[in-house]
């Protein structure tokens, strides 16, 4: 397959791939929890990795090595792990890299459940964690030690979506030694490629974009650095038991044919609807990187090639406001997850982030009025009908 080939392509063909069995156009599912050896030597030479080779399917399996690849040639990479979900591809590869005594820089706004497995959970494990403004780079020097051994941050971030300088964090990290781990969900790597800026890993929640149907479960991490996914793999995920199923595996690779085509799409819309609430009486103020007056806009021209679908937003009234507008769409689906076809809405404080203290959310600019979007592909007109029309319904 020639490198040459652009990312809608290789999305669908990857790079230097065999024909699949029996030259079917789409390759199959391996649904097997084991594999057959021709004898003892076989075994012993595929578990020594001394040959390319089959064991078991929550070590490997062809359907997700088949997902792995395509993973790794999208976002620059040399190598994937699949995971069974993003939290068990980010959890993993923090628990790959610190020990007892180490410190974790995080940038101050994360997922939700990301803040609870780094700031309460992996702190059980005597790992210390620290928030720091990664926009704020001077901070990052500040806060970064030698025990500092890595800086985590998504970008944009959920549901901030602060625009954090990868290739400038990257140059700090490595200057003290330390790995950086950049959570590429809502930028996919049709917008951003982590790796080429610098950082060690990219991790994603592939239930989101990568999927993009809503209908399977799994992440991913993506490495140059090929010794390290092998050890990721086969010392963490195997050992943690976090493997993909080979269905879901198949799920993603469907997924991954259409993702170019749809990424243009969501932001297409997403454009369309900032404006449309920038512009809105009832709108308090509007986060989305695309608008030229976003705080991260000239950063997001800098390192990504687009600026996603995720859109945050504040209606005017407060809280109680908030609630009426998102309970009055109708189109768009209230609920958690983003990344689908359909346009989907909640209030983050309530659901995606209620696992952070009420002081640090006020701490870290979430408010509880916070609207957040995730743009479909719907026709536009029709999406801005149903937001206008749930608008119209506040005083």
């Amino acid at each position: 397959m020639n490198d040459d080939y652009g990312f809608d392509t290789l999305s669908i063909h990857g790079k230097n791939e065999e024909n699949n069995p029996a030259n079917a156009l789409n390759p199959p599912i391996f649904m097997t929890s084991t594999y057959v050896f021709d004898d003892v030597q076989d075994a012993e030479d595929i578990m020594n990795f001394r040959k390319e080779g089959y064991l078991y399917t929550r070590g490997n399996n062809p359907t997700l090595r088949l997902f792995e690849k395509r993973m790794a040639g999208l976002e620059d990479g040399r190598d994937a792990v699949a995971f069974a979900s993003g939290m068990s591809a980010i959890t993993s590869v923090l628990f790959s890299f610190l020990s007892p005594g180490d410190t974790l820089l995080t940038h101050t706004v994360l997922y939700g459940s990301s803040y609870t497995a780094t700031h309460k959970l992996l702190t059980k494990y005597k790992i210390n964690c620290k928030s720091v403004d990664f926009t704020d780079l001077e901070a990052v020097k500040a806060a970064i030690d030698a025990n500092t051994k890595v800086l985590y941050f998504e970008t944009p971030a959920n549901p901030s979506l602060d625009i954090i300088d990868i290739r400038k964090v990257s140059e700090i990290a490595k200057a003290h030694n330390a790995k950086v781990v950049v959570d590429n969900t809502f930028a996919t790597p049709y917008f951003q490629k982590p790796l080429s800026l610098g950082a060690d890993v990219a991790v994603h929640s592939a239930t989101k974009y990568i999927c993009g149907h809503g209908d399977a479960l799994g992440g991913v991490a993506v490495s140059k650095d090929v010794d390290y996914i092998r050890d990721l793999k086969f010392e963490y995920m195997c050992e943690f038991g976090g493997v993909m199923s080979p269905l879901n595996a198949w799920l993603m690779l469907r997924g991954l044919k259409t993702l170019g085509l749809r990424m243009r799409q969501h932001e297409a819309n997403a454009i369309a609807i900032a404006k449309f609430l920038k512009g809105h009486p009832k709108i308090e103020s509007v986060i989305y990187p695309g608008l030229e007056t976003a705080k991260g806009h000239l950063l997001a021209k800098e390192q990504m090639s687009g600026f996603g679908a995720m859109i945050s937003f504040e209606v005017k009234g407060g809280l109680e406001a908030a609630k009426k507008f998102v309970n009055n769409v109708k189109l768009a689906k209230l609920a958690v997850s983003l990344g689908d076809c359909e346009t989907l809405i909640e209030l983050p404080a309530a659901m995606t982030h209620a696992g952070y203290p009420k002081e640090k959310l006020r701490e870290f600019g979430l408010t509880e009025s916070m609207v957040r979007l995730s743009v479909g592909i719907e026709d536009v007109k029709d999406i801005i009908g149903d937001l206008s029309r749930a608008l119209d319904t506040l005083n």
